[in-house]
């Protein structure tokens, strides 16, 4: 074999060898960029199971007797193209991480049931407004709506990022078993009037809701068999396991940031 052919059948190889690199190192790009799928929890009810879909940052999917619950939905949190239309909607508030149309309209069929705020029914049409403390039944759920507010954190101009009387928290009453939905909120007065929760989600990031410290304080006032944090952004949601260890309640971490 010639000297120019042995250099060319060399260079061949290497760049063979180049591309093979380039493709797996391309797979790999690819694989950890696809969207893993949800953390999903079953509670055991007296019932029938209850199941949890983890779903990001504020949005949650419950499932129950063949019943499907979107709290939240929000389309960068979730491929609502995969996920089940929904029997209820629960909708927290009006701001764009807890109320998106577009995803709305993707998980919406005609006999979808809608519970909102007064200022999200100014986007979306045909739901049922529930103000604070007030309880109703839909589609066979007791729903309660709960305040939502902030007290401490507000903005440059003073006006809290969720005023009082604005936005909803939510207890759903899956027969016995009590799930209560906080929303953007802080630990309010409210809370105290909480009883029986058997599984609770309360927000946790900062400047908007609440700290670990604050999520803490809340939980031992109402005192929910299960605590999960969500809504967490860049909080460390294992601060609010320590902060809670000698406490009678189970706290569980799910990527919900």
């Amino acid at each position: 074999m010639s000297g120019i052919a042995r250099a060319s059948r060399i260079a061949a190889v290497g760049l063979l060898m180049i591309a093979m690199e380039m493709g797996v190192a391309m797979g790999q790009a690819s694989e950890s960029q696809t969207p893993k799928q949800p953390e999903q929890d079953v509670i055991k009810t007296e019932t029938g199971d209850l199941k949890i879909t983890f779903i990001g940052h504020g949005t949650l999917m419950f499932e129950y007797q063949g019943k499907v619950i979107h709290v939240d939905p929000v389309s960068r949190e979730g491929d609502y193209s995969k996920l089940p239309k929904a029997d209820i909607v629960l909708i927290t508030h009006e701001h764009g991480d807890h109320l998106d149309p577009k995803a709305l309209g993707m998980i919406r069929k005609d006999a979808t049931k809608i519970v909102l705020t007064k200022a999200c029914a100014e986007t979306v049409s045909g739901g049922t407004i529930i103000q604070n403390g007030e309880t109703r039944t839909v589609d066979g759920l007791k729903i309660e709506a709960v305040a939502a507010y902030n007290i401490v954190h507000k903005r440059s101009d003073g006006q809290p990022f969720h005023p009082k009387g604005v936005g909803n928290g939510y207890v759903v009453h899956f027969d016995k078993t009590r799930v209560y939905v906080a929303g953007d909120t802080e630990n309010i007065p409210e809370m105290a009037l909480l009883k029986k929760i058997d599984i609770a989600f309360l927000p946790m990031n900062l400047p908007y809701t609440m700290t670990p410290e604050m999520v803490a304080a809340a939980a031992k006032v109402f005192e929910p068999k299960i605590l999960y944090p969500y809504h967490y952004g860049q909080t460390d949601p294992n601060a609010l396991v320590t902060l809670l260890k000698d406490s009678k309640i189970e706290v569980r971490v799910r990527k919900l940031k």
